[in-house]
């Protein structure tokens, strides 16, 4: 007989989650929780302090950024994009970037590997 354990025949349960409260706003940093995590790619929810960013740099796949919470300023390329809560943006493979908070805000990146 072939016994496995509870957590090898055991899938984890669907479970509905408000976005907004999987990671908290911490003073002074930019706070991060991947979400999902495979060979395809990943989605990240991340919470920005006011006045945090990450400087300008590239990326060798695209990327999706949909912000949750408040605004922020993406950079693409040199131009400045304002993005609010519920708007998107793409974020280009191979094309420098660099994303601020004026304000405290929530984005959730999603990266495919393709």
């Amino acid at each position: 007989m072939n016994m496995m354990s509870d957590e090898q025949t055991q899938t984890p349960s669907p479970e509905v989650k408000p976005l907004s409260e999987l990671l908290q706003y911490q003073d002074g940093a930019i706070v991060s929780r991947v979400l999902l995590k495979n060979k395809g790619g990943t989605v990240t929810l991340f919470a920005f302090d006011r006045g945090e960013g990450l400087s300008e740099h590239t990326a060798p796949f695209e990327a999706l950024v949909l912000v949750v919470d408040g605004a922020a300023e993406v950079e693409i390329a040199g131009k400045t994009y304002t993005v609010i809560e519920g708007e998107t943006i793409t974020l280009p493979a191979n094309i420098p970037h660099a994303v601020r908070a004026p304000a405290r805000f929530k984005m959730l990146l999603t990266m495919i590997r393709a």
